[in-house]
């Protein structure tokens, strides 16, 4: 599979040019997109024992809302050999793709492409948890120190490496409401994040009567499995979100060039106070629910009436919960508000499940030993630039990049796999000082600011073939 010469050992103290922590979608992009550049020495380093996105949410028939262009390194280098069309072909599966005619693939064929990357591309270090990065200005080098992980879990062997520069990939942890944290961490009470669902399914089916919090598109297709799997009649679901109603995703052309790079760079230009507004009113642009999936729970739901009768399933939006508590041990009482109503009502459940979403990871930990040195915004968080890197003092001549952790500077597009390999261009071209990735200077046919003139880039001329003489 591997196409360039493997490189030579490497020395125990040498510093790295780039070491990256976390290895899922967005690192491994990089990692992809860094594997045939032979002048970097790289090495990616992750604590759990093997790739896994998002497990408890690979639900059957659920996609993932982008084209399958938007793998891992397409829309920076679709001549790599890493696109999901050679993992298809590798696979023998390109002609039943081909006729399957799906520019929206399910979610397990997507992490069943990732794994087939890692199982791979060489420099990936799984079962190995990073501990604290320092600056050493004697060096001018990061000091990465980890722990390599048995296959328990449970700490084997310390190590340290030094790097020229980092990368940090570490994603995002589910986010769990205040009022309902006591109850997620009480043993025996059926309340789990939309992230372990697939681990609970069982569990929750067994229950009386399920109630999913949550109005985008986990909620969603939690709500759609857990429909079509219970009895008709005795449903016994209740789905409630915050949202003032359960709306779709803005999937218009126009709508979706908010994920563009264009959009990025005029996100990322705007003053701190109006990027944190913009964040606060664009949820629709990411955290709406596919059409296709409003359209097959209206569907189940409209099913189940044609013989009279209506299905025993209640869709409430605009509600949040206010307090939660136990009755006895087999029961759960939410105490929920309606926005819109002022009003407020209580809720019997056997089990909840919390699509809430995810947060993005806290960097407090890892970074504990750079805080000195990085520069930080009116709201004490990190500062990003254009580049993705770390605003750090000038004493630092290395630079700390990071992915989908700037929702504040860069945006909506940060989470969004159709930005993966863009953005690990950009940091492939900072860090080699160089085009080595060549990347469009246009993507949208909107311009989002009036202080510059629409950019026409001139047509790319076509390669002029040599004609064949007779004979030869």
């Amino acid at each position: 599979m591997s196409t360039t010469p493997t490189p030579p050992p490497h020395e125990p103290d040498a510093p790295r040019d780039l070491v990256g922590i976390g290895i899922g979608p967005f690192n491994l992009s990089l990692a992809a997109l860094a594997h045939p550049l032979a002048e970097l020495d790289t090495v990616f380093y992750e604590q759990r024992p093997g790739f896994d996105w998002h497990p408890g949410l690979l639900i059957e028939g659920a996609r993932i809302q982008v084209p399958f262009l938007a793998d891992l390194v397409t829309l920076a280098d679709p001549a790599s050999p890493w696109t999901f069309l050679n993992y298809l072909k590798a696979r023998d599966r390109l002609f039943p793709f081909y006729f399957a005619e799906r520019f929206h693939i399910q979610r397990a064929e997507y992490d069943a492409y990732c794994r087939w990357v890692t199982d791979h591309l060489p420099g990936l270090h799984f079962g190995h948890q990073v501990d604290a990065v320092r600056w050493n200005p004697e060096r001018d080098v990061f000091e990465v120190d980890f722990t390599q992980l048995d296959a328990d879990g449970e700490a084997e062997a310390l190590g340290r490496t030094y790097t020229g520069n980092i990368v940090l990939g570490v994603g995002t942890e589910p986010y769990v409401p205040e009022p309902l944290k006591p109850l997620v961490e009480a043993p025996g009470v059926p309340v789990v994040h939309a992230t372990d669902y697939l681990a609970h399914r069982d569990t929750l089916l067994a229950a009386e009567h399920v109630t999913v919090v949550g109005s985008g598109q986990s909620g969603a297709e939690i709500f759609l499995d857990l429909l079509r799997a219970r009895p008709a009649g005795r449903e016994g679901l209740h789905w409630i979100g915050r949202t003032q109603a359960f709306a779709p995703m803005e999937y218009s052309k126009l709508g979706l060039e908010h994920f563009t790079p264009d959009y990025t760079r005029y996100f990322h230009a705007l003053p701190e106070g109006e990027r944190d507004r913009l964040v606060t009113t664009q949820w629709q642009l990411h955290k709406g629910i596919d059409a296709d999936t409003i359209a097959a729970i209206h569907d189940e739901l409209y099913r189940r009436t044609l013989h009279g009768g209506w299905p025993d399933a209640v869709l409430t939006p605009g509600v949040r919960v206010r307090t939660a508590g136990r009755i006895a041990t087999t029961k759960i009482e939410l105490h929920l508000e309606h926005v819109q109503q002022n009003t407020r009502s209580r809720l019997t459940t056997d089990a909840v499940v919390l699509a809430t979403g995810h947060r993005e990871r806290p960097l407090d930990r890892i970074l504990a030993g750079l805080d000195p040195y990085l520069r930080r915004d009116s709201r004490e968080r990190p500062r990003v630039d254009e580049r993705f890197r770390l605003v750090c003092d000038p004493s630092v001549t290395g630079s700390v990049y990071v992915q989908n952790a700037q929702l504040h500077t860069h945006g909506v597009g940060t989470p969004d796999l159709g930005l993966a390999a863009w953005r690990s261009a950009t940091i492939l071209n900072s860090l080699t000082g160089k085009e080595t990735y060549p990347l469009p200077t246009r993507t949208a046919f909107t311009t989002f600011g009036l202080d510059e003139q629409p950019r026409i880039p001139q047509a790319r001329q076509a390669q002029v073939l040599t004609p064949l003489v007779d004979g030869r």
